[in-house]
């Protein structure tokens, strides 16, 4: 398809209202500097929902032209993070597209050729400015309290003294004349932005001395090849806008629409980090948070939905779909709720419970957590994995715990393995006590073994035999999971199961 023909024609808009009905496409466009974070994840979450609720094509792009600061193999767990969450980009760098490639440092020529329609009309000039001036330059602006810029001298030399430096092999940046007009936009977000960029910067560099170009000039020119409608990022970027609106007339493109998110802030109201382990999305996946849990998170955080059923309800991929209105985006930073996470994905387990069809990707969920968790301490064979226990667990513990990882800690291990700690001499008066016990569940019936019937079996037994019932729930409890606090004893017997109580009863009988 030529998206050519929906390019939109007139890029002012009226009430947030398009004048132009314009083909959407938009892009998530990361570096690959670390792992992907909640932060992050919001820009691509409502880049990808503006795309789906449009019929539009949702574009991955690693920008990569700072060389010094990738790591190869963050490009790789971003793409994952990325499926893992359930955004599934229309081009990226791994199915391809019409637009590729889809990865900056594969698009070298591409740039070259542009910058070169720069330099040609005058809007950009090679700098040949050693690091040390440029430096002095920063250390005087600072000295007499101004803000450091560059100056723009090599914006003054005539083309035969550029000449003269190029044959001479004297290394030189490119860069961007920026205009003396005070560039305005209209923020899909926060409305008219008017900005005069050159009082805090001087003529940006748009091709490094090392050939790469710089942020700004490869956005602008992959956003055009690209066709990119409309541009959702960070609020970071705002000031840079107009900048880039001046590459595009420099080119006499048509510039996309912007729109520009919020900050999310630590709950402490500090900025998050790459840096920071507690939120990225590979950590969430470690601790068996789930993908649906993670965006309600996100978007509590921001706004842009109507939330009706607030923090005690968690929307599908549809239902954010359908929901997400840019117009309700909040323009103020919003904090993070840490609970709300635990609390969003206490209900996903419940939902994914409630559907039968879940039940194989939950077993297999489980077999694999309880396996790498105590495969060193008992055979694969003596861990309890039966499907029928594994989902029964499930049910009973799906309001005791935040996330999958929760059932192997250890307060729950004992539903996994039998509890190996020794029995503690001062309940040895009770064995005779214990084998009565096992006598009589040995005798029940499998059917009528549960919560209700343990319970008033056990008050009675400790009242026939004159024994304080809370010493005997904490011997059972020690004998049954190896704790000295934990659910009530008849729970614990009723999941555990017939076969696997007695057990654990002969096992400190003999």
């Amino acid at each position: 398809m030529n998206y050519n023909i929906f390019r939109i024609v007139n890029v002012q808009f009226i009430q947030k209202r398009f004048i132009k009905k314009v083909q959407v496409r938009v892009r998530f466009a990361p570096s690959p500097t670390g792992l992907l974070h909640v932060g992050s994840l919001r820009t691509a979450l409502y880049n990808y929902l503006f795309a789906r609720a449009n019929n539009g094509a949702f574009i991955l792009r690693i920008e990569d032209t700072d060389q010094s600061r990738c790591i190869p193999e963050t490009i790789k767990k971003i793409q994952n993070d990325l499926l893992w969450s359930g955004i599934i980009p229309d081009e990226d760098p791994i199915r391809g597209g019409p637009a590729g490639p889809y990865i900056q440092s594969k698009r070298l020529e591409i740039y070259k050729e542009q910058v070169l329609k720069l330099i040609d009309n005058q809007s950009a000039y090679y700098c040949f400015c050693t690091k040390n001036r440029l430096e002095l330059l920063r250390k005087q602006a600072i000295k007499s309290g101004q803000v450091p810029k560059y100056d723009n001298r090599c914006r003054n030399l005539n083309s035969n003294e550029v000449k003269v430096k190029l044959n001479n092999g004297d290394p030189f940046c490119i860069r961007f004349k920026l205009s003396s007009e005070i560039e305005y936009f209209n923020d899909l977000i926060y409305g008219k932005i008017e900005l005069d960029i050159t009082k805090r910067e001087g003529d940006p560099i748009i091709i490094k001395t090392d050939g790469y170009p710089t942020y700004h000039f490869a956005n602008v020119v992959d956003d055009h090849f690209m066709e990119i409608s409309h541009v959702l990022r960070g609020i970071e970027w705002q000031v840079s806008t107009p900048k880039h609106i001046m590459m595009y007339k420099a080119f006499n493109w048509t510039p996309p629409i912007y729109g520009h998110l919020p900050l999310i802030l630590n709950s402490d109201g500090t900025k998050l980090s790459k840096r920071q382990n507690n939120i990225n999305i590979e950590s969430f996946r470690k601790e068996g948070i789930f993908p649906l849990a993670v965006l309600n998170y996100v978007i509590h955080a921001g706004g842009g939905f109507d939330n009706k059923g607030g923090a005690h309800y968690i929307d599908s991929y549809e239902e954010l779909i359908k929901q997400f209105n840019i117009s309700k985006i909040k323009v103020n930073s919003n904090k993070l709720s840490p609970p709300k996470l635990l609390e969003f994905n206490r209900l996903e387990i419940t939902k994914l419970l409630a559907n039968e069809k879940n039940n194989k990707f939950l077993i297999e969920r489980i077999k694999k957590l309880v396996v790498e968790t105590f495969s060193n301490r008992q055979t694969d064979e003596s861990l309890q994995l039966d499907e029928h226990h594994i989902i029964s667990i499930l049910k009973w513990a799906q309001n005791r715990i935040s996330k999958l990882n929760d059932l192997v800690s250890p307060n729950l291990s004992f539903l996994w393995i039998v509890p190996t700690k020794p029995l503690d001499t001062t309940y040895l008066e009770y064995l005779d006590t214990l084998k009565i016990i096992k006598k009589k569940l040995v005798e029940i019936d499998i059917q009528n073994f549960n919560n209700i019937w343990i319970n008033n079996y056990l008050k009675k037994f400790a009242n026939e035999h004159k024994i304080h019932y809370p010493t005997l729930m904490k011997l059972l409890r020690f004998i049954l999971s190896g704790l000295k606090e934990g659910p009530p004893v008849a729970e614990m017997m009723e999941i555990l199961g017939k076969d696997s109580t007695l057990l654990r009863i002969k096992r400190y009988i003999s």
